[in-house]
C-alpha cells in the first residue's frame, strides 16, 4: 500500500476550450495527515476538489487517490466530503439528515443508528438531533455537514471551506475534530481561506496560484532562511535619529539595496541592505530587522545599544506566518502588485504566463 492518501502527478482542467482553471498540479498528500489548500480567488481550488470528487471531469489527470487512479468511484466509497455550498432538506431533522447520507453511502442501518448518535456528540449537535434543518444556523450546518462527512468511516476526508460562518468557539471546536481524525490516522484534506485555522491544525499545505501549485510543504520547510530577529527602541527623536542609532550598533559596513553604504543611513525614511557576511538589514522607523536565527549573532548590536543608553522596547524573533507566505506566492515580484483574481483564466488576452 502506498503511504500516499493523494499522488496528484498532472492535473488541468480547461473549460470551452479557452479557460484555463488547473495548470498542471503537481501535489502529494501523505496518509493520516491534514493537508492544507490555500489560494486567492479564481485559483482553482474548488475545481481541483471537484475533480478528486468526480463532481466535474478533468482535461488531464494523471495521479491516484487511496491507491486507485482519480476517478476510481469505488475509491469514493472511502472518502468522506463536505461542499462548500451544501444544502440539506429543511424539512428533515438532524439525525434523519445522517441516516439519509448514511444510507446513500452504504452503511447498514444498525451501524448508521449508532453513528448518528456518536457523531452529533462530536460535533456538539446532540441536543439539536430532533430538531429540523430548518431552523438551525449557518453554524450548526457546518457542523451537521462534518458529521454527515463522517458518517461512512472514511480514510479520507475533503472539507470545502469548513469553517465558513462559524463563530469562534466553533471553529475551535472543528479544529479539534480534524485534530482526533489526524489521531485516529485518518487524512484529511481542507480548503479554507482562513490562512489562521490552516495555520493551527495542519501539517502541510500548498499555496494554489493561478492553476499552479506555487508552493508546497511545511511552514518549517516553506520558510527555510526566513526567519528574523527584530528590536524595536524608543528613539530619542524622530526616525533619522534612530537610523543613526542602529547604525553606530551595526558591525561594520553596511550596504544599502542600491548600492550606498552606511554613511547614507540617517538620510533615509527607511532602509534595505545587507551586513559585510550577507545578513539582511532592514529598519523602518523605530524597528531594527535582521535575517538571521542564530541569538549569539544579535548580542553584540544588543551591546551597541545599550552602550549608547538607547532604551530597547522590545525583543522577538519572527517567523514568517502562513499569511506572509501566501502574500509572497500571489504577488508579482516584478511589479510587487498582488496577482489578479483568475488571471490564469485569461489565456487570449496572455494575463499569465
Amino acid at each position: 500500500m502506498s503511504d500516499l492518501a493523494l499522488d496528484l502527478q498532472h492535473v488541468a482542467k480547461t473549460y470551452k476550450g479557452k479557460v484555463k482553471a488547473l495548470r498542471g498540479i503537481e501535489m502529494s498528500v501523505a496518509r493520516g495527515e491534514v493537508f492544507g489548500l490555500l489560494g486567492p480567488n479564481g485559483a482553482g481550488k474548488s475545481t481541483l476538489v471537484k475533480i478528486l470528487m468526480t463532481v466535474i471531469s478533468p482535461s488531464e489527470c494523471r495521479g491516484s487517490m487511496l491507491g486507485h487512479a482519480v476517478g476510481h468511484k469505488p475509491t469514493l466509497a472511502n472518502v468522506g466530503y463536505l461542499p462548500e455550498h451544501h444544502r440539506f432538506p429543511k424539512y428533515l431533522k438532524g439525525a434523519q439528515v445522517l441516516d439519509f447520507f448514511g444510507a446513500m453511502g452504504g452503511v447498514p442501518r444498525r451501524e448508521r443508528k449508532l453513528r448518528t448518535g456518536q457523531l452529533l456528540e462530536i460535533v456538539g449537535m446532540s441536543e439539536w438531533a430532533k430538531k429540523k434543518v430548518g431552523g438551525y444556523s449557518k453554524g450548526m450546518r457546518q457542523r451537521l455537514g462534518i458529521a454527515q462527512a463522517l458518517m461512512n468511516d472514511p480514510k479520507l476526508v475533503v472539507l470545502d471551506e469548513p469553517t465558513d460562518g462559524v463563530d469562534p468557539v466553533g471553529r475551535r471546536d472543528i479544529r479539534d475534530i480534524v485534530a482526533r481524525l489526524r489521531d485516529e490516522q485518518r487524512t484529511v484534506f481542507i480548503n479554507s481561506h482562513l490562512l489562521s485555522e490552516l495555520e493551527m491544525v495542519c501539517d502541510r499545505v500548498a499555496i494554489l496560484v493561478q492553476g499552479t501549485v506555487r508552493s508546497q510543504g511545511t511552514i518549517d520547510e516553506l520558510t527555510v532562511g526566513q526567519d528574523s530577529y527584530e528590536i524595536e527602541i524608543l528613539p530619542s527623536g524622530e526616525g533619522a535619529d534612530a537610523l543613526g542609532t542602529f547604525r553606530r550598533a551595526l558591525p561594520g559596513e553596511v550596504n544599502a539595496a542600491g548600492g550606498a553604504t552606511s554613511a547614507g543611513l540617517t538620510k533615509l525614511a527607511g532602509f534595505r541592505g545587507s551586513l559585510a557576511d550577507g545578513t539582511s538589514v532592514e529598519i523602518e522607523k523605530s524597528t531594527l530587522r535582521l535575517g538571521t536565527a542564530d541569538p549569539h549573532a544579535i548580542e553584540p548590536v544588543i551591546d551597541a545599544l545599550r552602550a549608547q543608553g538607547v532604551t530597547i522596547r522590545s525583543l522577538r524573533q519572527r517567523r514568517p506566518s502562513l499569511e506572509d507566505l501566501f502574500m509572497q506566492a500571489v504577488t508579482d515580484p516584478e511589479t510587487g502588485q498582488s496577482l489578479k483574481p483568475g488571471a490564469a483564466k485569461d489565456a487570449k488576452k496572455g494575463a499569465a504566463r
